[in-house]
């Protein structure tokens, strides 16, 4: 199992032949290397953790988010703007262990 601990992060919305929810998340980088972004393989389930969710991917990656860093930087915003209309931002929820991650 590989985990991730994005800085910022967000919740898009994939359309198209296969529809589905991933996380986007967002790392500072340092003088040396910039700065980085990486989506998960799609959600499967979502717990919570004290201060973190943990989304769970098909891949079987964990991302665990800080709950007060839910937010696009200026690199994963022109990611969204890169894929279009295929690819919507999901609005921050309180609780996303409420959310159906299979679209039909």
């Amino acid at each position: 199992m590989t985990e991730y601990t994005p800085n910022r992060w967000v919740i898009v919305k994939i359309t198209g032949d296969d529809p589905h929810y991933r996380v986007l998340g967002a790392w500072r980088g340092s003088y040396l290397e910039g700065d980085s972004w990486r989506m998960n393989s799609g959600i499967t389930h979502v717990t919570s953790t004290g201060d973190h969710w943990s989304f769970h991917g098909s891949s079987g990656s964990v991302y665990w988010c800080h709950k007060d860093t839910y937010g696009l930087t200026g690199m994963t915003a022109s990611v969204i703007e890169q894929h279009g209309s295929r690819v919507s931002l999901m609005d921050e929820r309180d609780d996303w262990r409420k959310m159906d991650w299979i679209i039909k």
